[in-house]
């Protein structure tokens, strides 16, 4: 990175003696000194502080009032809120963000005006262009880059598109076709514009972004526009539409009708999946302005020190912030913003960019603009180059607080610094795909010229354990069928697995399970393209891949989640439900500002949310950073998290909604109700209802057969949302065989009806075995007033006086039914279903909390079973020893079980192997049934 000399000629006497107020005032610009000039008079009909909108619309009457035409009156306003700006700015410290509003302001305000001045000269020989149904078409002006994103610079050039609305014709006495009327309409603008008269111009404007460039047709319909972004719309042109937004006319933007535009952009700029594959596009991009940079400073080093252009300047921090909201804004509409600093608060917030690293580029970004707003205050020319002369040097470095003494500049070295601090970030995150670090790790077979993955010599560089798969692999048609690009990918990704298992940095296990993972993503290139870019992600991967065999099947249902790997929280934190709904919601106002909270878009943001943090649990499982007990709570939290989030997006949009808010509870029952779910269990649930209580009278008869048909129509959805296949998967399986009367009863029953029916009022009333589940019952989502209500009715059910000898037989029949459902080899132990495994854990507690909890309390309590366990124990109701024993076999059986699932081995062992734990569970199972 070219680095600024020091001024030579800092030692001027008059400088010298100068104070540093002076030397910093507004005065010393060129410009200011020529427009304190020449209007002087017109100076104080600005009134005092910032210009904003208001103050430009009063202050182009106030001029046209005093007999200046148009045209002349909006170029005064201009350069008198310049001068303002230059004072507020180096005199008095205004915030850059401040700067740049007033001059988006100042933009959209002169555009609005010339708009209506130009329709109005237009409208009177053609007429105005109307539509089929004979009504007015609109037209919009679309500003792109600094001007969308309300970051106009004080001496920028605007970068505009102009669309309207449709196709038609002026019914005037000279009529035109609507692309004629508004291609007239753009040169009356430019004429109102960007002129240069006697008096200046408004605004450069650049038409250079509209559909094929300069090409083009000045202005497109919604049609054109549409069709040329689908067709024919290269990567660069993401980036640039990125920050586009509709700044005049003020009317249409107001009134809603320019909302058109924004699903057409949206589609077009952002992708419903993690799209790495945009990472090339940038480089391309910035290779090309690199090199249009660089070619512009040959035999110029002046030239180098361009604070936009040249490395580390601001525009290498617009392409960080824009690539990651393209990559990231498809699915995380949260972080969506034109704003350059806004986007890094939010990419920080959500975990995209480190605080330190946002921050600092935050500060980067404020002081390059800052200087590049001093540089174009010296002479109102559209330049981003630090001055040559020692006097404006040192003018921009004290009015920047900074110093700069014919030994030393303290503005250059700050420069310096910053910009090493933009490249270093940049660089960080726009690599080619390789590995940082100096490469002594390669393995020897990796190096030399990129190949194919189908190519003989690639497969000889390969590990000899890698040959014969990845041979047979790159045989198949699929992989032949590839293009180029694709097959050079691949060959990066297997190489560096072959290079992992030379380096002996994952097993050859490990490799071979990659390879088998990456067939079937070979035609989704984002996924591969994520990897390629993230050499630390892949390397993760493969340490996950050689720890367990699970791991990889979920990865293969849901290969989005991998981006997760890069994220280094996953090993220092825990499951946060809070945040976790706290996020969705967030998400679900992003997408409902967008225009896109259909039910397609939130049934797919609620299933990449809970595949994701799975996931996570999932990596910090395997890696052993937390235990059994850990990851069944952690699990069971974000089902009921997912399932509150579910419920209150659900419920928004049901047609038949008899209020804001439903009455409604979801109770978890099983290994969900009991927090011991794992991965991938089904959710045993039963859903519940309660009708208005302020209600009465015929009212609150109404309420009674409305709330049956409403909630009924709302189970009915909510169990699609809960189950169905979108392109982002599955979420849940659901189990509602444990509502009152099973399946032959209703999907969702009041909670009156439930509490008759637990209870045994009525001559409809509840087996045993359904008492046997509610001792694990629990309220997990929806309306939380109802969750006491229903720990009243389970409390009642498990207090209620019993015959203890009838419950006994009954429950150790329900036992012997289950385990004639699940036989085992007689030469084998299953931890779940043997004698002396899990399954004899849980009927001896159910028993146990139905017998005893009338005369203990301390057993009502859905503690876990464990727990329940040691207060039995405790309460006398178990021999001394028996009920630790049983909690400790019981979690290591647990333990061995969720082992064994994530390796996709057999939970059928050698009965010796747990020999321990059998014994103790039967310990149990003898005292409590014998």
């Amino acid at each position: 990175m070219p680095t600024p000399s020091a001024p030579e000629k800092l030692s001027d006497p008059a400088l010298v003696a100068a104070s540093a107020a002076q030397l910093a005032a507004a005065d010393h610009s060129r410009f200011v000194q020529r427009i304190r000039r020449r209007y002087v008079d017109e100076l104080a009909l600005l009134p005092a502080g910032l210009p904003r909108r208001d103050t430009v619309l009063a202050l182009v009457a106030e001029l046209q009032r005093r007999g200046r035409e148009l045209p002349s009156a909006l170029r005064v306003t201009r350069q008198l809120v310049l001068e303002r700006l230059a004072v507020l700015d180096v005199e008095q410290g205004a915030a850059m963000t401040d700067i740049t509003l007033s001059m988006t302001e100042l933009a959209e305000a002169t555009l609005d005006l010339a708009i209506d001045s130009a329709r109005g000269v237009l409208d009177e020989l053609h007429g105005s262009p109307r539509n089929e149904a004979g009504d007015v078409i609109d037209f919009w002006v679309v500003g792109m880059g600094k001007l969308g994103a309300r970051e106009l610079n004080v001496s920028s050039d605007i970068d505009l598109v102009y669309v309207y609305e449709e196709d038609g014709e002026t019914t005037g006495p000279q009529p035109l076709s609507a692309h004629e009327y508004f291609s007239r309409l753009a040169k009356h603008l430019y004429g109102l514009i960007g002129d240069t008269t006697e008096d200046g111009f408004v605004f450069r404007v650049d038409l250079a972004l509209r559909p094929n460039g300069n090409s083009g047709p000045p202005v497109v319909s919604l049609a054109m526009l549409e069709e040329y972004l689908q067709a024919q719309g290269r990567e660069w042109e993401r980036f640039a539409w990125l920050k586009s937004r509709v700044v005049a006319p003020r009317a249409s933007i107001e009134s809603g009708r320019a909302l058109q535009l924004r699903s057409i952009i949206t589609a077009f700029v952002y992708r419903k999946y993690l799209d790495y594959g945009v990472f090339e596009g940038l480089r391309r991009l910035h290779r090309k302005v690199r090199d249009e940079a660089q070619r512009r400073a040959a035999g110029r080093p002046e030239r180098a020190n361009d604070v936009k252009l040249s490395r580390g300047g601001i525009r290498e921090i617009e392409f960080i912030v824009q690539l990651l909201l393209v990559v990231r804004g498809g699915q995380f509409p949260e972080i969506r913003t034109r704003s350059t600093l806004k986007a890094l608060d939010r990419l920080a917030a959500g975990g995209l960019m480190s605080r330190d690293a946002a921050d600092r580029l935050a500060e980067a970004y404020v002081l390059l603009r800052q200087i590049e707003h001093r540089i174009q205050y010296l002479d109102d020319q559209q330049t981003h180059l630090l001055p040559t002369a020692d006097a404006d040097l040192r003018w921009i470095a004290l009015s920047l607080g900074m110093t700069c003494r014919p030994e030393a500049c303290e503005l250059l070295d700050r420069l310096c610094q910053t910009r090493e601090v933009v490249v270093t970030e940049f660089d960080a995150l726009l690599h080619d795909g390789q590995a940082g670090g100096s490469g002594n790790g390669e393995c020897k077979r990796c190096r030399g010229p990129a190949l194919p993955v189908d190519s003989e010599e690639f497969h000889e560089r390969l590990p000899a354990v890698l040959q014969p798969r990845v041979h047979s692999w790159s045989e198949q048609p699929k992989v032949k069928g590839l293009r180029d690009e694709a097959k050079l990918r691949l060959a990066k990704l297997i190489g560096r697995a072959g290079a992992a298992v030379d380096r002996q940095q994952c097993t050859a296990e490990a490799a071979l399970r990659f390879i088998d993972w990456v067939e079937p993503l070979l035609r989704r290139e984002s996924y591969l393209a994520l990897l390629v870019e993230r050499p630390e992600v892949q390397a993760r991967l493969m340490r996950l891949l050689g720890l367990a065999r699970w791991p990889m099947r979920y990865l293969m249902r849901h290969p989005g989640v991998i981006d997760e790997l890069a994220d280094e929280r996953l090993l220092h934190s825990r499951f946060k439900p809070e945040a976790f709904i706290a996020d969705l919601q967030e998400r679900h106002a992003a997408w409902k500002r967008s225009g896109e909270a259909d039910e397609e878009s939130l049934l797919d943001t609620l299933r990449r949310a809970h595949h994701a943090e799975v996931f996570r649990i999932l990596v910090r499982d395997v890696e052993d950073h937390v235990s059994v007990e850990e990851v069944a709570d952690d699990l069971t939290a974000l089902a009921d998290a997912t399932l509150q989030c579910t419920v209150d997006w659900c419920w928004q949009h049901l047609k038949h909604a008899h209020r804001a808010e439903p009455r409604f509870a979801i109770i978890a029952y099983g290994k969900l109700g009991g927090k011991e779910l794992g991965y991938g269990g089904d959710l045993d649930v039963v859903f519940l209802y309660d009708t208005d209580p302020t209600l009465q009278g015929e009212a609150a008869a109404a309420d009674i057969d409305t709330c049956a048909e409403v909630y009924a129509a709302f189970v009915r959805k909510l169990i699609g949302w809960l189950t169905m296949q979108t392109a982002a998967g599955e979420l849940f399986d659901i189990d509602t065989a444990l509502r009152p009367n099973g399946n032959s009863g209703l999907l969702v029953t009041s909670l009156k009806s439930f509490a008759d029916y637990q209870t045994g009022r009525g001559s409809n009333t509840a087996w045993t075995w359904e008492h046997q589940a509610i001792t694990r019952a629990r309220f997990c989502a929806g309306l939380h007033e109802l969750a006491p209500r229903f720990e009243e009715v389970r409390e009642a059910v498990l207090t209620a006086p019993r015959d203890v000898g009838a419950l006994r037989s009954e429950v150790m029949m329900m036992r012997d039914k289950v385990r004639q459902a699940h036989k085992v080899k007689e030469d084998l132990f299953d931890v779940k279903h043997s004698p002396g495994g899990m399954m004899d854990v849980e009927f001896a507690v159910q028993f146990l909390v139905l017998a005893h909890s009338a005369q203990h309390p301390e057993l009502v309590g859905n503690v876990g079973n464990i727990a329940l366990l040691r207060r039995a124990e405790a309460a006398g109701l178990l021999p001394v020893g028996i009920g630790s024993n049983a909690a400790d076999a019981y979690r290591e059986l647990r333990r061995a079980q969720h082992s064994a699932r994530l390796d996709e081995k057999s939970t059928q062992v050698d009965p010796q192997s747990l020999a321990e734990h059998r014994e103790a569970v039967l310990a149990l199972w003898q005292a409590v049934f014998n």
